[in-house]
């Protein structure tokens, strides 16, 4: 066992150098923490000497947090990372793929769960890896002459909502997708519409879910399943039992490669799990026959005449909605006020299109009527125009900075 002190990086340097440091310390015994550069001071307070990590081999220290904000600090033995790439391999078997014939892409960054598990499976099956930079994201011309897919052999690819509606937008975006033999998608929560359009152009996307806390994925649905309509996440991976639990509906996991804790001020806080192991998420879900389907944040979740109401669910019905109306809906994010009445009522933060920005007063007025017949608890009280509304790079909606941004405009509407 290294008593190294843990190496820190910031995932700002280029990839094949990061790749190599971090190999390099995992070879020796090291423990690793990954930030973006913004977050390396935070990163550093929350290691400390680095103690706190001495009793593994090899380990990683990512960040995790919910929608609600309040990042931590997740420790992660690299025994874990092994243990999901084994079970997402055994998930690919079923699909009749061989994990080391596979071409498996990156473009997610490393310090983010779903940008290390690629580099970890790769190693872990004898696979060949290949990492995407950004800017070939979000521009599919680059992307497709900088990474044309092979025919010969399944290519594998991980991505983010927001990713996904970037190359879906253009035709070599699309394209270039069906090249792909299966492609994850998860972080955030697939929109009805995204999912309506996959399956229009026959994308074998495979909704998944899992969380930092548990490295990475552990449910996933096969794209064959997905193309035939069903929804959800799939049903847990080999090494994962889910269940709910009763008095929240929160998705509760039971996993061998349950992270040990989160670091602060150089401590090490056990995760929150019963006696028998099964760690609380914050998300709300439903298990059906198919398999895990997510209802939404807790923490997002709000309660208003005596109903529990999921925004993101809403969310996701209003941007269908409104597609399926022809309206130029760019985002829109469903928050939550105070109310004396009601404990609590929604307020909708709208982004126009481009194509209706000069039309926001009529966009606001057909989002109005849309709502006009769902249940009061569900439907907004009020609409505010908000031209800067996106979600975060990893496609996470960060609903504590747009509750302050609510704060800070005064609540005015559009």
């Amino acid at each position: 066992m290294s008593g190294a002190a843990p190496l820190l990086l910031a995932d700002g340097t280029s990839p094949a150098r990061l790749v190599a440091a971090l190999e390099e310390a995992w070879s020796a015994g090291r423990a690793v923490a990954l930030a973006h550069p913004a977050d390396r001071q935070a990163l550093a307070a929350a290691i400390g000497s680095g103690t706190a990590l001495a009793r593994w081999e090899a380990a990683v220290v990512l960040g995790s947090g919910g929608s609600s904000g309040g990042r931590r600090w997740c420790v992660q033995p690299l025994a874990h990372l092994q243990a999901s790439a084994d079970a997402t391999a055994r998930w690919l078997r079923a699909q009749g793929i061989d994990p080391a014939a596979c071409l498996h892409l990156d473009p997610l960054p490393l310090h983010h769960v779903s940008g290390l598990l690629p580099l970890v499976r790769s190693r872990r099956w004898g696979a060949e890896l290949r990492v995407l930079p950004p800017e070939w994201l979000r521009d599919p011309s680059l992307l497709a002459a900088g990474c044309p897919l092979p025919r010969d052999r399944p290519v594998l690819l991980s991505l983010v909502p927001t990713q996904l509606v970037r190359l879906m937008a253009r035709p070599d975006g699309l394209a270039w997708l069906r090249g792909c033999g299966v492609i994850w998608v998860g972080g955030a929560a697939l929109p009805a519409e995204l999912a309506w359009e996959a399956r229009r152009q026959r994308l074998p996307l495979a909704p998944c879910y899992g969380a930092t806390e548990t490295a990475a994925m552990v449910s996933a649905l096969p794209p064959a399943r997905f193309l035939a309509g069903e929804g959800g996440c799939g049903a847990p991976l080999a090494d994962v039992e889910l269940r709910l639990d009763a008095a929240t509906g929160a998705v509760e996991v039971q996993t061998a490669r349950l992270s040990p804790g989160c670091l602060e001020g150089g401590q090490l806080f056990p995760l929150p799990c019963d006696g028998e192991g099964w760690w609380r998420s914050g998300d709300a879900g439903r298990l059906e026959a198919g398999g895990l389907v997510v209802l939404g944040r807790l923490d997002g979740a709000i309660h208003s005449g005596g109903e529990t109401v999921f925004p993101e669910q809403l969310e996701q019905r209003l941007q269908q909605q409104a597609i399926a109306a022809g309206l130029p809906l760019a985002a829109v994010l469903l928050l939550a006020e105070i109310d004396p009445e009601w404990g609590e009522r929604l307020v909708a933060l709208v982004r126009p299109g481009e194509s209706g920005t000069n039309e926001a007063a009529t966009l606001l007025q057909a989002l109005r009527a849309i709502t006009a017949a769902w249940p009061a608890p569900e439907r907004p009280r009020r609409w505010l125009l908000c031209p800067a509304l996106a979600p975060s790079a990893a496609g996470k909606w960060e609903r504590g900075l747009w509750r302050r941004w609510l704060q800070a405009s005064g609540g005015e509407p559009g």
